[in-house]
């Protein structure tokens, strides 16, 4: 008899195997048919039209204020998130806290020269029922149709060595982002004209208009790290030279894991030809957009014109060597 129920017992167990190493294969398959599409990072936009202001979700994204509706909190991140329904039945993530305004700005200016990004816009007050009322919240859409998978890597993309990769990385230092871990990226499948196409994108771009720390000694590289700081981010350098064509970029504190060893002159001034079409109402419309005072506004404008022609110079004839 106990023979006879070790041997149910071995069959039991081999059968939940079997199964759970079909379900591994079936997820597997699954997630490999979810992944087929057009990959697009960047495209090409009339900059000169761009609306910074609304962002790339427009007038038709807006969220509808009139009803909120909590539906639950969001897990995982450093940042206290919530799920919520508008009065038109769209779904949002709200998020509070010093990385909405510099998120929402982020998304705009990436945006404005053609880069596939989220759709935020920054509430200056919001009332989230069982959650009380909160200052500068950032609403991230989550349209019906579009898909996320997983995260995407800076060192292995479609993309890898292309002018749009390499310019979205000179952007994260123009914009001081310290936080350059690939679970920040992610993809998402939509539908476009053509068929469905994967969108990578940055997800999470907060740790943002501030500056980077100040070493890069273990454990203590976050020392003096700030976003969401005007004043610091008017003062953060940008660019500290070029050298055998590639610019070298001030990156002090920040996890860049390499990233930048191979950004050339070309790809920098591929990327300021895309920024110069920015004009300086596009570019305060953003920082307007994220319920930054009039007087900040003033800081943040005037600093990210600075830094365009900080780009120009470093890229200019003369200093890449074609004279």
């Amino acid at each position: 008899m106990l023979r006879i129920l070790r041997i149910r017992t071995a069959v039991a167990l081999s059968t939940l195997l079997i199964l759970a190493a079909t379900g591994a294969a079936q997820k597997k398959e699954t997630e490999k048919a979810e992944a087929v599409g057009t990959p697009v990072l960047w495209h090409q936009v009339n900059i000169g039209s761009q609306d910074l202001y609304l962002g790339p979700g427009g007038t038709a994204m807006q969220p509808d204020l009139s009803n909120i509706t909590f539906v639950e909190r969001v897990k995982g991140g450093h940042n206290k998130k919530y799920k919520i329904k508008d009065g038109s039945g769209r779904v949002w993530i709200a998020k509070p806290g010093n990385e909405a305004r510099p998120e929402t700005v982020a998304n705009r200016l990436l945006a404005g020269i053609g880069y596939e990004t989220e759709i935020p816009y920054l509430v200056p007050s919001l009332t989230i029922p069982t959650i009380g009322t909160l200052k500068n919240v950032r609403l991230e859409a989550r349209p019906e149709g579009v898909k996320r998978l997983d995260p995407w890597k800076w060192k292995d993309n479609p993309f890898v060595g292309t002018n749009e990769l390499q310019g979205l990385k000179i952007m994260q230092v123009f914009m001081t982002n310290y936080d350059l871990l690939d679970l920040q990226n992610q993809v998402l499948k939509v539908n476009g004209p053509n068929g469905p196409e994967l969108h990578y994108i940055i997800s999470d771009l907060g740790s943002t208009f501030g500056k980077f720390g100040s070493n890069n000694l273990p454990l203590f590289f976050r020392l003096g790290r700030a976003n969401d700081k005007p004043r610091a981010w008017n003062k953060a350098k940008f660019i500290t030279g070029v050298k055998d064509g590639k610019i070298k970029f001030a990156l002090t504190g920040a996890k860049n894991r390499g990233l930048f060893r191979d950004v050339t002159v070309e790809q920098g001034r591929w990327l300021y030809n895309l920024l110069a079409q920015l004009n300086e109402q596009q570019l305060r419309d953003a920082f307007r957009a994220a319920n930054y005072s009039p007087e900040d506004i003033d800081i943040l404008t005037k600093a990210s014109q600075r830094r365009i022609n900080e780009l120009e110079r470093a890229t200019g004839e003369r200093i890449a060597g074609r004279h």
